[in-house]
């Protein structure tokens, strides 16, 4: 039986390390987080975008709620700071979602239409969740990449290294 433990772990690291991710980039000039550095998003705001961009997709998906405007390669904010609240609030929105999951929901099939290939696909939701989860950590770590070319340190990214674990192991 799946049950949601892993979810909610990943949806804590998920928020922490945008947090921290955003942190960083907030000291980086606005021309240098949107210039082109050769990443499939380009720059590192597309990139950001483009995470946010992936957890819409896929939160809109599960709870069944049709989120206009959305097109994959477009950045849904121009503005960093409208940009970092929305992802604020989309975290926020992810963690108690993971909260609430339950083994009976994660064990169904979840039927979805791609919007990379206008395919209709059905697999096990707990592997569509996995997957929404594996997607924010490979974009970050494309993410942690640009932020070193660009001279800053995004610091420690493990799972270990969570405030509540930091806390639990008395450190």
């Amino acid at each position: 039986m799946i049950d949601n433990t892993h979810y909610v772990l990943m949806a804590e690291y998920n928020q922490w390390m945008n947090n921290k991710l955003y942190a960083v980039c907030a000291s980086i000039p606005d021309r240098d987080r949107k210039r082109d550095l050769g990443a499939f998003f380009k720059s590192i705001h597309g990139t950001l975008n483009h995470l946010l961009y992936g957890d819409k997709a896929w939160m809109g998906r599960f709870t069944g709620q049709t989120i206009d405007g959305l097109t994959m390669g477009l950045d849904l904010y121009e503005d960093f700071h409208e940009l970092r609240r929305a992802r604020e609030e989309m975290d926020k929105h992810i963690l108690k979602w993971a909260m609430e999951l339950t083994p009976d929901w994660l064990a169904r099939p979840f039927q979805f239409t791609s919007k990379v290939d206008n395919r209709t696909r059905t697999l096990p939701t707990w592997a569509l969740v996995s997957h929404m989860f594996n997607h924010q950590t490979h974009h970050r770590g494309q993410l942690t990449t640009l932020i070193r070319q660009l001279g800053r340190d995004p610091g420690v990214t493990d799972i270990p290294w969570l405030p509540r674990f930091e806390d639990e192991a008395g450190n």
